[in-house]
This record gives structure tokens, C-alpha cells and sequence, in this order.
């Protein structure tokens, strides 16, 4: 008896009907499960392209921004991104590789909402741009990604401005559209180079822009198109609302159908425009030429210190520099013409400028350098009257021509 009082006990008919029951349940679950439909799958002609390009973020390898393709499953809801920006700290010699320019970057695939989640979360934008994939064409591409997707296809060795994230995307909806893409956006000029939107993107880490801007070389400031400058996911964005695609009948529609703000971006945008370096360097050059001539005059111990730092600073940047081009597959760091500014002769000035705040006489080599620099520096500026693609690197010019020449005055200069 329980404590709700007696259970009655059920008729023969009633267990006859409840053993039926019974038996109908155990075969519905012993059925093996139908297959669900999804991303992998599905026809075609449920698959539906999109375009997910992700904002900057705040971290300096955010800067640039991120993309991915979406694909979805109309039929079951399934969505899945597929995305070219993931690397592995823990792979074996990745520090090595990456100072010698050969990392190697690797595919991911992850359902839509939890990484569009992440992105909402941490502040970045979130834009979905649905695409005019014919049924061949949509599974065409999946049929791709699922095929990259594999271990041994998963990686493909990185470049920031030729084969990156959203270059890997580009190429692989190019692929997909049969080519489609890929002249029309060459058809169309780029806005900006290669240095200018790296200065802009980075222009809220100060420091890190002026390093950058310092070891790119004139690989930096060839004028691009829009195919190459969509190595930018924003850009890539903006640029592909340009395309026309053949639709089923044949008739050209706009490769964008439809453009959704998911998640709006909450930090502080870059800016529209690079920022023009020139003005600062200038004046901090001045600002230092000055401060070590008055150094030399009135406290030549302070003098020694600041330009010693200058020299060591100078040899250190040409070295990397050197480093860069000979012995790096870093080819936008390559002929960097800062070299005539900065390089590894200024160590063999560190001697004579410490004899220099004693007044004593300038050795026969240390003449030579100051002359070769003086040289190297007159180039520098010369090469600015030649014709084709010159190396901008104005800014560092204005900043190393006042100290150099200073630097020459004070190793030469003899109180009467």
C-alpha cells in the first residue's frame, strides 16, 4: 500500500493493450535513425552562400579584421563558417618559421552561432552578406571547403598581404564561381597600398605602426587593385557589391543579394585615411639634431650618452633590415631603401664619438663612415626623383637627415 492509497489493478484488456504498446515502442527504437540533412549532405539547391567579415578587433593581430564562409542548410537550419585564420603556436619551430617569413596558417570549421557568438561578445562587427550561388555552384564549393578541410590539405603557407585569411576566401569563392571574380575586381582600382592601410589599421598601436612602417620596403607602395587589396576583409566586403554573376537563366544579377548587420561594432573604429607620418618624424628629427648639438656644447657627457643610443639604435635597425632581406622570405621587407639611413656602419662612429666629447681628433676611418653615410643619405633623397614605384619613406628621411647632419658637425666640429 502506498502512502496515495492502492493502485487498481488493470483488466486483461487493458494489459493486452499496454503489451502492444510496448512492443510498437521497442521497434521504434531499434529502427536505426534516419539520416539528417545538413551542411555536408545537402543538394545544392538548399545550400545558401554568404560572405561573414568580422570587424578589427582591439589585440594588434586583430587589426586587420577577419572573414569566413557561411553555408547553410535551408532544409535542416544547419550553418556552418568556414574560416583560413588559424595558426599553432605549439607547431613545431613556429617561432623560427615566423621570423623567417614561412608560417603556415590552417582552416577551421565551426557551426555559425557559436563563432559569430565570440565576435558579438568581444565587441567586433558582424556582417552577413548572402551571395547568388547557383545549386552547382553552392555545392561545388562546399564539396571544396570539405576537401580543404582534410588533414593532409588543412595548411597553406602565410602572407600577410598575398595569402592570408580573406585572400583564402576570395579565391576559394572565385574558384567556385568559375573565375568570375577574379577580373572584375582586377578591372577595378585599389584605394590605397599596401603600407598605407597597414599604417592606418595599426595606427592605434603607435609604436608597432612605426616598426612597421620602418621594415616595409617598396614592395609596399606598388598601386593596387581591388583584387589585390582585398587581402582586407573590409575591402573584400565592399568590393565584391561591385561583381555581377550569371544567374540559372542567364541573365546578370548582383553577385550580393541581401547585406545584414548582425552584431554592430562597439570599439573604436581606425580610421578612414593612413595617417600622414611625415610632420612627427620631421619635427622629432629636429628635436633630436637640436638636442645634440646643445649636448655637445654644453654637456658633452649627456652628448655621448644620447648619441651612442642613436648609433646602437641605428646599427641595431640596419641589421634587421639586412637580416630581412637576405636571409627571410619576408619579400615586402626586401631593397628596403631605410638601409641608407640606417645600417651597420654607425657602430664604427661609437668610438669616435666618445673621443669627440674630448675634442680629440676624428680617426681616418671614422671620417670615411661619416662621409658614406652623408652619401648614402644623398641617395636616399635621389631616389625619390626617379621615375616608377619609389620606396615612401619621406618620413624617415625627415627624421634622418637632421640628425645625421648634426652628428657630422659635432664628430667634426674644434672648439677655437
Amino acid at each position: 500500500m502506498s502512502l496515495c492509497g492502492r493502485t487498481p489493478a488493470p483488466s486483461l484488456l487493458g494489459r493486452f493493450m499496454a503489451g502492444i504498446a510496448c512492443l510498437l515502442l521497442g521497434c521504434l527504437l531499434l529502427m536505426p535513425a534516419p539520416a539528417r540533412a545538413g551542411v555536408a549532405n545537402a543538394p545544392g539547391s538548399n545550400l545558401e552562400v554568404s560572405l561573414i567579415t568580422y570587424g578589427p578587433g582591439e589585440t594588434y593581430w586583430e587589426r586587420f579584421g577577419h572573414d569566413a564562409i557561411e553555408l547553410r542548410d535551408t532544409v535542416s537550419g544547419e550553418a556552418v563558417t568556414f574560416n583560413y585564420g588559424v595558426f599553432d603556436f605549439d607547431e613545431s619551430g613556429f617561432l623560427l618559421n615566423f621570423a623567417r617569413g614561412q608560417m603556415h596558417y590552417l582552416m577551421d570549421a565551426a557551426p555559425s552561432e557559436v563563432d559569430q557568438r565570440y565576435y558579438t561578445e568581444v565587441g567586433r562587427s558582424v556582417t552577413r552578406q548572402h551571395l547568388a550561388f547557383t545549386p552547382a555552384q553552392a555545392a561545388d564549393l562546399r564539396d571544396y571547403l570539405l576537401w580543404n578541410l582534410q588533414p593532409e590539405n588543412v595548411r597553406y603557407e602565410y602572407d600577410y598581404y598575398v595569402r592570408n585569411c580573406a585572400t583564402r576566401v576570395r579565391d576559394a569563392l572565385d574558384k567556385a564561381l568559375g573565375g568570375t571574380l577574379k577580373p572584375q575586381l582586377e578591372a577595378r582600382p585599389g584605394g590605397m597600398t599596401f603600407r598605407q592601410q597597414t599604417a592606418r589599421l595599426m595606427s592605434q598601436q603607435a609604436w608597432l605602426m612605426l616598426i612597421l612602417d620602418l621594415g616595409l620596403g617598396p614592395y609596399a607602395d606598388q598601386p593596387l587593385n581591388a583584387w589585390q587589396e582585398s587581402f582586407l576583409p573590409e575591402v573584400l566586403q565592399q568590393e565584391i557589391n561591385h561583381v555581377t554573376v550569371a544567374s540559372i537563366d542567364g541573365k546578370a544579377q548582383p553577385l550580393v543579394l541581401s547585406q545584414n548587420l548582425l552584431s554592430p561594432n562597439r570599439l573604436v573604429p581606425p580610421p578612414a585615411e593612413a595617417p600622414d607620418l611625415r610632420l612627427p618624424l620631421a619635427l622629432a628629427g629636429l628635436a633630436l639634431a637640436a638636442l645634440l648639438a646643445s649636448a655637445h656644447r654644453f654637456a658633452p657627457t649627456a652628448y655621448a650618452l644620447l648619441g651612442s643610443l642613436y648609433l646602437v639604435l641605428a646599427g641595431l635597425v640596419g641589421v634587421v633590415l639586412l637580416i630581412l632581406w637576405t636571409l627571410t622570405t619576408h619579400h615586402s621587407a626586401w631593397a628596403n631603401a631605410n638601409l641608407l639611413l640606417f645600417n651597420p656602419l654607425a657602430f664604427l662612429l661609437l668610438r669616435a664619438l666618445w673621443r669627440s666629447r674630448k675634442h680629440l681628433a676624428t680617426s681616418r676611418l671614422a671620417n670615411g663612415v661619416i662621409v658614406v653615410q652623408l652619401v648614402a643619405v644623398l641617395i636616399a633623397c635621389a631616389l625619390h626623383l626617379l621615375s616608377g614605384v619609389v620606396q615612401q619613406n619621406q618620413p624617415w628621411l625627415l627624421f634622418a637627415l637632421p640628425v645625421w647632419l648634426v652628428m657630422a658637425w659635432s664628430l667634426r666640429h674644434r672648439p677655437s
